[in-house]
């Protein structure tokens, strides 16, 4: 099958977001492949690389926040909250968060009541989300559709997370959660911003992907970043 060039262009723009990750053993080729087109394995590939940066950001956040993994079941370690949120098949419900997945467990981050983990309330809105995105799948094949709007509005979703989390704050004054901001040298830490923005493109990119290969339409909402309302997915 001759491979378009939108689609190679894809392929290429993924490969360069995740040039600096960690260099992995090839995958041998396997007889399901033969059940995908073109755009299942290049959804594949953005599902495989957001996973990959919300492991990213899932660690950084409790390396920045090490309180929030104190709040957690005695013994709880980060390797076993990766488990929890990234591995097959997925926890979607936790008792901690009363049960919330996805956007309905991102409020929980930033609400002075909450008294629990807000690392793990913020990274199972958002893995949660992008995974909704998805149809909760990890994997796509020939038959299987996708919905351009749900991509689109977790990239809209993103924007305004990534502004909570620089912004809201307790009635002290402090971050709920921190995250960018200035080392003991005056150095400029935006490595959050950096995972933020590729997210973003990843999700932004499958959304224009999904469109343009389906001659369908994103309805491109109009909002504030600053706006704490979350787009459905």
């Amino acid at each position: 099958m001759k491979r378009s060039p939108l689609i190679l262009l894809i392929l290429l723009l993924s490969l360069g977001l995740s040039a600096c990750a960690p260099q992995q053993q090839e995958r041998p080729f396997q007889m399901r492949n033969l059940a995908k087109s073109d755009i299942d394995m290049v959804t594949d590939a953005h599902i495989a690389e957001v996973n990959r940066l919300s492991r990213d950001l899932m660690l950084k956040l409790y390396k920045r926040n090490p309180r929030e993994l104190a709040k957690a079941p005695p013994g709880t370690t980060v390797a076993q909250r990766m488990y929890q949120l990234f591995e097959f098949p997925r926890k979607t419900r936790f008792d901690e968060l009363n049960n919330r997945y996805g956007i309905h467990a991102v409020p929980l981050a930033f609400d002075p009541a909450f008294e629990g983990d807000r690392v793990l309330a913020l990274m199972v809105g958002i893995s949660g989300m992008i995974h909704s995105a998805y149809n909760g799948q990890d994997e796509f094949f020939l038959l299987d559709e996708i919905d351009q709007q749900k991509l689109y509005n977790s990239a809209r979703n993103l924007e305004k997370i990534a502004w909570q989390l620089n912004n809201a704050r307790q009635a002290d004054g402090e971050l709920f959660l921190y995250s960018n901001g200035l080392s003991e040298v005056g150095i400029g830490n935006l490595s959050f911003a950096r995972t933020f923005g590729k997210l973003i493109a990843l999700q932004d990119m499958m959304a224009r992907i999904v469109a343009d290969t389906q001659n369908r339409t994103i309805n491109k909402v109009l909002h504030g970043a600053a706006s704490t309302v979350l787009l459905p997915i």
